[in-house]
């Protein structure tokens, strides 16, 4: 759709981190114009970790995918973001990563210098750190052990052999982004995942005031499941395993609806995955429905690929048709959404 035609649409926040952010934000923004991506910065591996060990900036590389996935720009821009230097000290670093780390350098804060980039590309819509706190994510196992740092949870995991019990984030009570509360509140629909669970789409819930907005807004609030387990996280889990780490990490009324791919994943892949200890997400519709969850299945994967990931554009689809046909208003002296049936 040609960008001169696009809709205002919706105003849609959606919360997350990685891949999984990426694949919705391309398919949503041609549909709305009123988009905020809400973006984890728990990150501390690759080369996102070096700069900001190196630097003390909150890592770039969510924040550089989402603006890939923004951009409205020339697709020699986009690849300019995505390259990454081969040899040398810089090997495997990002150039978008590099620009913003420059950005950042020269601006008065890390979200001031998402903002200046984002005008650069004329990205649609609006990327937002969660906080601008300099965070670490934690991870407790069910044996009692933990860990520290983002990048080193799946390991620990496949150490321990057990179960993640939860997550936090060090410092405790990080303050968010106040831009970031605001867009939560002002949402008509707000979305949380596709992505991994605990370091990409928990993170976000657990800066001081997330979860609470979330859950007190009027908007549809619907969880994306991914389309598979994940190994070193999620190994073993259904959807309502998914859904109940959430709603144990966030606040009453966190979630009203969770939407789940039904579309088959190809049997070579699924092969490729299972050496990976990675199977299709089961989607327990008797355990959703006990959490008081509605829940919506429809085919939203992506066809072919290396990997088993959403269709941006089917996805997106999805998303809009249960915010047009679910969703409707209705005014008592404030705004408010029930779900039909």
């Amino acid at each position: 759709m040609d960008s001169k035609k696009r809709r205002k649409g919706p105003a849609i926040a959606a919360l997350g981190g990685g891949h999984g952010l990426s694949a919705i934000l391309r398919g949503l923004k041609l549909f709305t114009d009123d988009l905020t991506a809400i973006v984890t910065v728990a990150d501390d591996g690759g080369g996102s970790g070096v700069l900001r060990e190196d630097l003390g900036m909150p890592p770039p590389g969510d924040i550089r995918n989402c603006m890939e996935a923004l951009a409205d720009t020339e697709s020699l821009m986009r690849q300019l973001l995505a390259y990454r230097f081969p040899d040398g000290r810089l090997a495997g670093q990002a150039f978008g990563n590099l620009l913003l780390a420059a950005l950042d350098g020269i601006s008065p804060s890390f979200d001031q210098a998402v903002a200046r980039m984002s005008e650069v590309l004329a990205i649609t819509g609006r990327i937002l750190p969660v906080t601008n706190a300099n965070v670490q994510l934690e991870a407790a196992f069910e044996n009692g052990s933990s860990v520290r740092g983002e990048s080193k949870i799946s390991a620990a995991k496949k150490e321990q052999n057990c179960r993640i019990h939860h997550v936090r984030l060090l410092p405790e009570h990080t303050p968010a982004l106040p831009a970031a509360l605001d867009a939560i509140r002002r949402a008509e629909v707000i979305l949380l995942g596709p992505g991994s669970l605990y370091t990409s789409v928990i993170p976000n819930l657990l800066v001081e005031g997330v979860a609470q907005a979330v859950a007190q807004a009027d908007a549809p609030k619907i969880y994306v499941c991914n389309i598979m387990t994940q190994d070193g996280e999620t190994e073993g889990y259904t959807a309502a395993d998914h859904l109940e780490a959430l709603l144990v990490h966030g606040a009453p009324g966190l979630l009203d609806l969770c939407l789940a791919n039904t579309a088959p994943v190809d049997p070579e892949l699924l092969e490729k995955y299972r050496e990976e200890d990675a199977v299709p997400l089961t989607v327990d519709r008797e355990r959703i429905a006990r959490l008081g969850l509605e829940l919506v299945e429809c085919p939203v994967a992506s066809e072919g690929g290396n990997y088993a990931r959403h269709d941006p554009d089917k996805l997106a689809q999805a998303i809009l048709d249960i915010y047009r046909r679910r969703a409707m208003r209705i005014f008592r002296g404030e705004r408010r959404y029930i779900l039909e049936e």
